[in-house]
């Protein structure tokens, strides 16, 4: 994929959507750029994505990396329950650290999104049914992301 290709990935099992959590991990999520519309069956949200993938510019100053802000939507939602923090009551921001799926009751699967500090999201879904896509250009950033806890980059 060259450097300035928009990424636009689908997923349709385990697999493919740990593909999807890699490119999102690190995305910076506000809590009022998530929405479910239960009537459509309808999960999504914007992100502020590191663009993990590619190899980082460089200048005088180091590595300069790359942002860009990403939609993530997943279909056929049934349920959405969230932990860890309330969207009716303002404004944050969210630090994503993975999206992992599991079976759960009555054939359906359970896809959760974990973010740091312990907030989740947890969607049951009929099927993974789910696509990424780049919808602005990226801009740059020299801050690399890391956790704190393990002193980890990454």
């Amino acid at each position: 994929m060259a450097k300035d290709t928009p990424l636009k990935l689908l997923a349709t099992d385990a697999d493919d959507l740990a593909v999807i959590s890699a490119m999102l991990q690190d995305a910076l999520v506000p809590v009022t750029e998530m929405s479910w519309r239960a009537g459509d069956g309808r999960f999504a949200l914007v992100a502020n994505r590191f663009r993990w993938e590619g190899a980082p510019d460089r200048d005088r100053q180091g590595a300069i990396r790359e942002r860009v802000h990403a939609g993530l939507c997943f279909e056929q939602v049934r349920k959405v329950s969230r932990r860890g923090f309330d969207p009716r009551h303002g404004a944050g921001l969210l630090s994503l650290l993975a999206i992992r799926c599991e079976a759960g009751a009555d054939g359906e699967t359970v896809v959760e999104l974990t973010f740091a500090g312990g907030p989740e999201v947890r969607l049951q879904v009929a099927r993974i049914a789910c696509h990424l896509e780049d919808i602005d250009q990226p801009w740059p950033t020299r801050h690399l992301p890391a956790h704190p806890d393990t002193g980890a980059e990454g």
